[in-house]
């Protein structure tokens, strides 16, 4: 018999890539619900919904998400929506008798300055980075209930925590988008200058921050980053992250349980290396082939040194990822190209 999977933000760059995975299996009946067909933050739609649809499994991907600048604008936005939706679907799912559910998080939920690379015990350790402390708060409070609900009724509703995602339908908008597709952006648009002869204004990325371009620089052949290029991150191909959270929600659960403590609570997703923001930008503009240079900001300030995640509970239980970050980002490309119109302007 197909099991009716139903997925919560289907149209986002997760969202999407937990369909292209789920869509492999011939015993999946996929339910699908745009924004405008249900609203997550009506507790009385959700309820119905569920209440009609018969779910077997709950992929809890929705979310209200931004960089930056956006989370330190609308900070209430942020907490409120995300704390609804996940409050909305988690007790929907519950009370509609459906057993698996599994929630993605972020791996903004662990302190601000904790211990490299970052284990699942360090949640609740310490204070949160300021700028996106309400979304972090919301995300901690989706794991809790997840945990809480198993504690109460005996469910089994698991949390993965992914580190840095990119991939298809990332979001490449100049203002807003997070390092990589920013990166590939200006990398992409400076190649074209140069191919066509154009004097264009090419301006620093502020990779501390993962937003577009602050300070000018005159120079069409030169894309400029903020910082020395020191720091180190680690970043996930969303199609991996699609793969291990199929994986994870199908693992016995005796399996599962032995492995993560407390019992059933959330575990990290990632590739477990990093690079440093320099070989980050070399190797895109080898992607892109952009033939000009890459200079560095020294004045600017750096961020964090270094942040990576802890994937040994995952990798105990059977995965790792696969895909190579020159490949993910090749593949990025290719569908960047041939999405670019709906990122114009």
């Amino acid at each position: 018999m197909s099991q009716k999977i139903y997925i919560a933000g289907h149209h986002g760059m997760v969202g999407s890539a937990l369909v292209r995975e789920l869509e492999k299996h011939s015993d999946v009946e996929l339910v699908l619900r745009s924004r405008a067909d249900l609203d997550l933050c009506d507790q009385a739609a959700v309820r119905a919904f569920f209440a009609e649809e018969q779910i077997d499994q709950v992929y809890l991907a929705a979310a209200k998400v931004g960089g930056i600048q956006a989370n330190n604008n609308l900070p209430a936005e942020f907490i409120y929506q995300n704390l609804m939706i996940e409050a909305n679907i988690i007790d929907a799912t519950y009370r509609a008798g459906v057993q698996k559910l599994l929630f993605l998080g972020s791996s903004c939920i662990y302190p601000k300055l904790a211990a490299q690379p970052m284990a699942e015990s360090a949640l609740l350790t310490g204070p949160l980075e300021p700028t996106n402390e309400p979304y972090a708060i919301a995300k901690i409070a989706g794991i809790k209930l997840c945990e809480s609900y198993n504690r109460q009724y005996g469910t089994d509703y698991r949390s993965v925590m992914p580190t840095n995602l990119y991939g298809s339908n990332d979001n490449f908008h100049p203002q807003n988008s997070h390092v990589i597709p920013a990166l590939m952006r200006r990398f992409h648009e400076a190649k074209l200058a140069m191919e066509r002869g154009e004097s264009v204004r090419s301006e620093a990325l502020d990779v501390k921050n993962s937003t577009s371009p602050l300070t000018p620089h005159s120079s069409p052949d030169v894309v400029r980053v903020w910082g020395s290029g020191k720091p180190m991150r680690e970043f996930l191909h969303v199609d991996d992250m699609a793969a291990a959270s199929v994986y994870v929600m199908n693992l016995d659960p005796a399996t599962y349980a032995d492995n993560t403590a407390p019992m059933l609570s959330h575990i990290n997703v990632g590739t477990g290396v990093d690079c440093t923001i320099r070989e980050l930008a070399e190797t895109m503009a080898a992607v892109v082939g952009f033939k000009g240079e890459v200079a560095f900001d020294a004045d600017k300030p750096d961020g964090a040194p270094r942040k990576l995640m802890s994937v040994e509970r995952l990798k105990n239980l059977g995965w790792e990822a696969g895909i190579s970050l020159r490949e993910g980002l090749a593949q990025t490309y290719a569908w960047f190209v041939a999405h670019q119109d709906r990122f114009r302007g």
